[in-house]
């Protein structure tokens, strides 16, 4: 597909992966509306790290998923829909569930409303890989059995499932991307690795919760690359696509392998706060990823290694945006 000149959304643009999507789409010519979280800060999130030539090319629109008028302002007038937008942190999901999914359910309906009404060619939604729980056999294809182990996982389910409704009752264009767990330069210490990363950096201990899970990680460039592929592919409509690495690594050697990357070994200790209730934690994940290859043309190019290299790089450059003695939830 020639992206130049096409008119595109991405909601939850300031977001991690978003944000690496929008500059892939930017590069490609593509004319991006980026929808963010309205504050009063005028805090546009991870898109004050992309390079100016980029941030300068986006129309920039402030609202909430929640809000209906916003969200079809938002759609109005554009050929797709990458909508990435979500309340995403599990620990948050426990304290203030009617949040998340009034955010994630709610506004998806939104979204797909407006998608409808306004004739969009493409929705690509995106799902996640605690849709699945823990693993009941591994790798994990699209036909696992959703487990909702947590209000974040429930309120992506939900969502899911309002997606194949609406393509199967009102024939909406939409495919769903189930990212397993995705890292890269920009991610937050909400997520292990960054957690990790920051940690053996600037201290001699290195606080973190369980590390028994097992976790299937795709670097964010190969992230994006799905998504353009999946707004792109034919017969893929109504359709689950798993975008992981089909390998899976324990939290505990992960930590190790940074340690080996960076050339330091920091005690580590178990922070009670960071562990998961036992019935919610996701303890295997591992993808398969032969639907995204067969379908969207699509398999992860960047190594664990070498992803863990370029992230370390960034995070040590950009070490001001981290405050490692802070738990992120």
């Amino acid at each position: 597909m020639n992206w130049n000149g096409k008119r595109v959304l991405v909601t939850g643009a300031g977001g991690f992966i978003a944000s690496h999507l929008v500059e892939r789409l930017v590069s490609e010519g593509a004319q991006v509306r980026a929808f963010t979280r309205y504050n009063s800060r005028n805090d546009v999130g991870m898109l004050r790290l992309v390079a100016p030539d980029v941030f300068s090319q986006l129309e920039i629109v402030s609202g909430d998923l929640r809000d209906v008028e916003a969200v079809r302002g938002a759609v109005r007038g554009v050929d797709t829909v990458f909508h990435l937008g979500a309340l995403i942190a599990i620990p948050y999901s426990y304290v203030h569930p009617r949040e998340v999914i009034e955010t994630n359910v709610m506004g998806t309906v939104n979204v797909l409303m407006a998608a409808r009404d306004f004739g969009v060619r493409r929705v690509v939604h995106t799902s996640t890989s605690e849709v699945y729980g823990t693993a009941q056999y591994t790798p994990i294809d699209e036909a696992h059995p959703l487990q909702g182990q947590s209000p974040y996982s429930a309120s992506k389910i939900g969502a899911d499932k309002i997606a194949e409704s609406f393509y199967r009752s009102f024939e909406v264009p939409v495919v769903t991307l189930r990212p397993f767990n995705t890292y890269g330069p920009r991610q937050s210490t909400r997520a292990v690795i960054p957690t990790i990363i920051t940690q053996v950096l600037t201290r001699d201990e290195v606080k973190l919760g369980s590390l028994d899970p097992s976790r299937d990680f795709t670097f964010v460039s190969d992230t994006a690359d799905g998504f353009m592929r999946a707004a792109e592919a034919d017969n893929v409509l109504g359709q689950e696509i798993n975008l992981g690495n089909d390998n899976t690594i324990r939290i505990g050697d992960l930590v190790g392998k940074i340690f080996g990357i960076i050339g330091r070994s920091p005690k580590v200790i178990t922070d009670e706060q960071r562990i998961r209730p036992g019935k919610s934690e996701v303890m295997k994940l591992w993808a398969s990823n032969q639907k995204a290859k067969e379908m969207i043309g699509w398999e992860p190019r960047v190594s664990l290694d070498e992803g863990l290299r370029l992230t370390i790089e960034w995070i040590s450059a950009h070490l001001d945006l981290y405050r490692p003695d802070q738990y992120t939830v």
